[in-house]
């Protein structure tokens, strides 16, 4: 992986590993910080509306600044942030400075990408934004169980330490790697010239509307599944407590895998790279309905899930891309509120599903319905996109921002 690249994608492992680790410490922050679980749960809240709300605020008030000053100050928000954590000496300080680390969470991201797309050629651009994906596999396969160990065995202070050094190294990275010429594009018509009234224009799209409806239903299909994977491997396909962790592993694998199949399948057409990835989804959860209570199959479709959960990431991020040329930062930093919605969309979903007493096996198929409707509701834009615009000249209006922005990279 190129260096820059390295680089944003350890700041996203980092926000990523911010957002999750607390579920494992849960019990040691309750236990010194005298609240209840659920008290503390909140934490996780918190940081996720943090990233919701603010992440397209931010992203909109930093459109004229150059691209790497705003990723150092963003990183410098997180490291301030947790640093606070470390210190807080009781709850309410502690969920102030979660707040104020998601501040950094949701433009970080979202610029990374853009970055990434910016510093790469235009038939290159859904992979470079899959590789700083990757990030968040990563965050949930070593970020949270590393912290999680650290926090059981050192403290939960100790956490917040790890995610810090991990953060001022990113920094660093920053500084020497990425490029510092990468600007707000506002000499090329970019959204850095543009007025706030005008950059919130393109909302108006109702391509990019419906592109962010689809990220949380296809998000919130993943999510459905994923939260409670512990009991559907557990008390349907009866493996042992000690399997469970190591088929999590397995999971994290199959995330990663996909995450790169799915940026090489945008790269090659965004819309074909979308419907790929949430048919092969639709599958995944089907096969896994039907192999849940067979331990090796069940096994394999855990790894197929997680290949085809985590493909639809950079392939829904290309495509935001290519329908907000004007306002790109911006469109993607709301893409990221919509993944997060989607997160919270996917628990509740499961969690209905077994009050209205189902068993835990049965959110597949409810995952599976909000795949087939974001599924359908992405072949019906892909239909009308294709009615309004002859194919090749689809392609290349689409491809037409993407290629000015990757020419003033190679400038820059």
């Amino acid at each position: 992986m190129p260096l820059p690249l390295l680089a944003l994608m350890l700041g996203v492992f980092c926000v990523g590993t911010a957002e999750v680790v607390i579920a494992g410490i849960l019990p040691e922050m309750s236990a010194d910080l005298a609240v209840s679980i659920p008290t503390a749960g909140l934490l996780v809240t918190g940081y996720a509306l943090g990233v919701t709300i603010g992440g397209p605020i931010i992203t909109l008030l930093t459109t004229k600044w150059f691209r790497k000053g705003l990723l150092l100050t963003l990183m410098g928000v997180f490291i301030v942030g947790n640093v606070i954590a470390v210190l807080a000496p009781n709850y309410p300080t502690l969920m102030a400075a979660r707040v104020f680390t998601s501040l950094s969470h949701g433009t970080f991201a979202a610029v990374a990408w853009h970055v990434a797309a910016l510093m790469s050629p235009p038939d290159k651009q859904a992979t470079a934004m899959a590789k700083i994906a990757l990030g968040f596999n990563f965050a949930n396969v070593l970020g949270s169980p590393i912290g999680t160990f650290i926090g059981q065995h050192f403290g939960w202070r100790a956490t917040f330490g790890y995610v810090t050094a991990f953060a001022v190294l990113c920094l660093l990275l920053i500084v020497k790697f990425v490029p510092g010429a990468l600007s707000t594009e506002s000499d090329e018509g970019g959204e850095g010239g543009l007025s706030l009234r005008e950059q919130m224009k393109v909302f108006r799209k109702g391509s990019l509307q419906l592109s962010m409806l689809i990220t949380v239903l296809a998000q919130g299909a993943v999510f459905t599944t994923s939260t409670y994977l512990a009991p559907l491997l557990r008390d349907i396909g009866h493996f042992a407590p000690a399997m469970v962790g190591i088929l999590l592993i397995v999971f994290g694998i199959g995330s990663v895998l996909g995450n790169i199949l799915g940026g090489k399948a945008a790269d090659a057409n965004v819309m074909r790279g979308v419907l790929r990835a949430q048919s092969a989804l639709l599958i995944a959860l089907l096969v896994f309905w039907f192999a849940a209570p067979h331990q090796v199959p069940a096994a394999i479709a855990l790894f197929l899930f997680g290949a085809a959960g985590f493909s639809i990431i950079p392939a829904l991020q290309a495509r935001i891309l290519s329908v907000a040329a004007a306002a790109p930062a911006l469109a993607l930093s709301a893409n990221v509120s919509a993944f997060n919605l989607g997160n919270g969309l996917g628990a509740w979903l499961g969690g209905a599903t077994i009050d209205l007493g189902y068993d835990v096996r049965a959110v597949t198929l409810t995952a599976a319905i909000a795949t087939a409707i974001a599924l359908v509701l992405t072949v019906a834009m892909w239909a009308r996109g294709r009615r309004e615009l002859p194919e090749p000249a689809a392609a290349a209006a689409l491809d037409d921002a993407n290629t000015a922005d990757a020419a003033l990279a190679r400038k820059s």
